[in-house]
């Protein structure tokens, strides 16, 4: 697969859980025992992912995650044993792309894994696009499917890849209706769950990034669902 992975945990038998496991399937990983080895790491290597953990120490996992997102979109997963939806909706609401709480099946951290470079670094298939099929657009909206950025009035918006993922769908049905369910197994590519809270996360930290001058262009339709509301070039 040749991807880089980042472990960053202060639990020696964790990494190593996960570096075992990680590299059967052919990643390269790399480990980090506090916060500070970890940004070293960041800035030092191209990593393509990385598995943090919240108490890690100086700086913590929210505080890497943090200076991640100042210039980068890379898949991160969280690790923590704080299994409290307050806990996974800060940690979804800073950019994480997923939250795995301890102690966890290593396999099912694998998977994760997967799906998340799955998420990220397939968005442009298999094939090139060309440029009539690179670019999604409506009144003020551009979404560029080959950079993974939005546009709103020229302004550019980074996203993290479940919110490409979520906004590529509405722009591909502007004025569609989308359910919860039907969000999320688009963003996450796993089965909805009914305590899920993540929808609500991403479809907020969507407004604050797109809504400007008051305009809101993803609605809350209720009982039912969202749906962009920006009409079509």
């Amino acid at each position: 697969m040749g991807h880089h992975i980042l472990i960053a945990d202060d639990e020696t038998e964790i990494r190593e859980l996960l570096r075992l496991y990680l590299e059967k399937d052919g990643y390269t990983v790399w480990e980090a025992g506090d916060g500070m080895e970890a940004l070293a790491l960041l800035k030092r290597e191209k990593i393509d992912l990385a598995i943090l953990d919240i108490m890690m120490p100086s700086p913590d996992g929210y505080r890497i995650l943090q200076n991640i997102r100042r210039d980068s979109n890379i898949p991160v997963i969280l690790l923590s044993a704080k299994s409290s939806d307050s806990d996974k909706i800060l940690g979804l609401d800073l950019g994480a792309d997923d939250y795995i709480t301890k102690p966890f099946v290593p396999l099912e951290a694998v998977a994760r894994v997967h799906s998340a470079l799955r998420r990220f670094y397939e968005f442009g298939g298999g094939k090139e696009a060309g440029p009539e099929d690179r670019i999604l657009k409506t009144k003020t909206l551009k979404l560029d499917l080959k950079s993974c950025l939005l546009y709103c009035n020229e302004e550019k918006i980074a996203l993290t890849s479940v919110e490409f993922r979520i906004m590529k769908l509405f722009m591909e049905n502007p004025g569609k209706v989308f359910t919860k369910q039907q969000l999320f197994e688009q963003g996450w590519e796993e089965s909805y769950m009914l305590s899920d809270n993540n929808v609500m996360v991403c479809i907020s930290k969507l407004r604050a990034k797109m809504d400007r001058d008051g305009k809101e262009y993803i609605r809350t339709i209720r009982g039912l669902g969202y749906r962009l509301e920006d009409e079509e070039t």
